[in-house]
């Protein structure tokens, strides 16, 4: 090849007339982009049923490194391309996954076309459509994410996800280090015990203290049972915040108490699923470029209530996949990847301290509403990644400690911040999320189609 970009494809599948214009296109913009790769779909044998939109995020490695998202249509700088080693004929099946993998180590800025560049032709013994057909390919590409992992150094497991083709990654830990679990609690001692309960019973991760932020709780009962918690459990800290009900300053008061390198921001109103919940937050948040860590939230239908935030839903920003069925994977399989995305929720967020004292915590001015979102939008703007570990899942009985936004006060406030959240991100709002896709809808949870 003598091009200054390599555009690898099928032989089989169909590419469209404006894709290679696309693409120089954007190099013509930004002669920096090393690589690039664009929206597809897949097409009927007889090329006229086009179906199974694929709308992607812009580079995503934690994405890639779960699932090949990327796929067609990719072009490649010939000489990253070179230092990348090209195909590997010992990930054959998977070589797809590798190369782009090796290409992204290499490329110092990848960019995402959010078009259809191109058709894949499906058929029955195709990977596409009967993924049962090449087992040999996914074991190939579980290969390729680990030896990613070690090429970069970073101390990691990979397994197969909960389909084939979709991987795990568990990250390896050289020492336990103590984790500050800051729970803000008014009243509802049921709720706060069995959010504690459910840890100590389960959690297979021991090295926690807990950092009980109390805020003018009313009940003797409950005072009664703070005092117990601290006498029968040492890991149990009660301290005082005397102010009115602002989540954001009761947090930042919580954390002058805690001892430890991770801070779990933890409602009371949770309660943890699975026993290694601790661990998988964890393993993601000891990475230098991730700050915050967010897990999958059920309601207590089993339903989902939070899998990642994208900024534009609703205006401001909201949950993905809301009440979409527990079991359901959602869109591309989306629901059950890790992933990153533009925020968490702060309901389950584990976040590093040193991140958290180098964005100033969270912003007071936002008492009660997007105090999360903005947080995880200054620690995106410091530089860090915010991760989706669909593997830490923890039921959410949802803000019962507070009660509805139905008072004339309350609906001011929550204009005022509004206004704040519009006032300090207009621009990203403008650009629109880079983890999400603009032909998808604003106005729905479920990455449907925009209209």
């Amino acid at each position: 090849a003598s091009g200054d970009y390599l555009v690898p494809v099928d032989h089989d599948d169909l590419v469209p007339e404006n894709a290679l214009y696309e693409f120089a296109s954007a190099i013509r913009r930004d002669d920096a982009i090393d690589m690039l790769y664009s929206d597809e779909d897949k097409v009927s044998m007889d090329g006229r049923h086009f179906f199974e939109p694929h709308f992607k995020p812009d580079f995503d490695l934690d994405l890639l490194c779960s699932v090949n998202y990327i796929c067609r249509l990719l072009a490649v700088r010939k000489d990253v391309a070179e230092r990348a080693r090209s195909y590997q004929s010992a990930f054959d099946g998977a070589q797809d996954l590798d190369f782009i993998l090796r290409c992204s180590e290499q490329a110092k800025k990848i960019y995402h076309v959010p078009k259809i560049l191109y058709h894949w032709r499906c058929h029955e013994n195709s990977t596409a459509e009967n993924p049962e057909s090449k087992t040999y390919a996914f074991e190939a590409g579980r290969r390729a994410v680990q030896e990613h992992y070690n090429r970069v150094g970073v101390h990691a497991k990979v397994s197969d996800g909960e389909f084939p083709g979709l991987y795990r990654t568990e990250f390896i830990r050289d020492h336990d280090p103590l984790i500050s679990i800051i729970i803000p609690n008014k009243d509802h001692i049921d709720d706060l015990k069995r959010c504690i309960d459910s840890i100590e019973a389960k959690s297979t991760y021991t090295n926690y203290e807990y950092i009980i932020v109390e805020n003018n709780s009313e009940e003797k009962e409950t005072f009664a049972y703070y005092e117990q918690l601290e006498a029968v459990n040492p890991k149990v800290h009660v301290v005082y915040y005397k102010g009115h009900f602002n989540y954001s300053a009761i947090n930042n008061f919580g954390v002058q108490y805690a001892k430890g390198e991770y801070f779990l921001l933890l409602n009371n109103d949770t309660e943890i699923i699975n026993d290694n919940c601790l661990e998988e937050l964890l393993g993601y948040c000891t990475r230098e470029d991730v700050g915050a860590v967010g897990a999958r939230l059920y309601y207590e239908d089993d339903t989902i209530q939070h899998a990642g935030v994208v900024i534009g839903f609703g205006g401001i920003a909201g949950h993905c996949f809301v009440q979409q069925k527990r079991g359901f994977t959602g869109y591309c399989h989306r629901i059950i990847c890790a992933q990153d995305y533009s925020a968490v929720t702060a309901a389950c967020m584990m976040v590093k301290r040193e991140a958290f004292e180098k964005v100033g915590g969270l912003s007071e001015e936002l008492q009660v509403a997007f105090n999360d979102i903005d947080f995880c939008m200054k620690l995106r703007q410091a530089g860090y990644l915010i991760v989706y570990n669909p593997y830490a899942e923890l039921y959410h009985y949802e803000s019962k400690s507070r009660g509805s936004e139905d008072s004339e006060d309350k609906v001011r406030r929550f204009q005022q911040e509004i206004e704040f959240m519009r006032t300090r991100w207009i621009d990203l709002l403008k650009q629109g999320d880079p983890y999400y896709n603009k032909n998808l809808t604003l106005s729905k949870w479920n990455y449907s189609l925009r209209a």
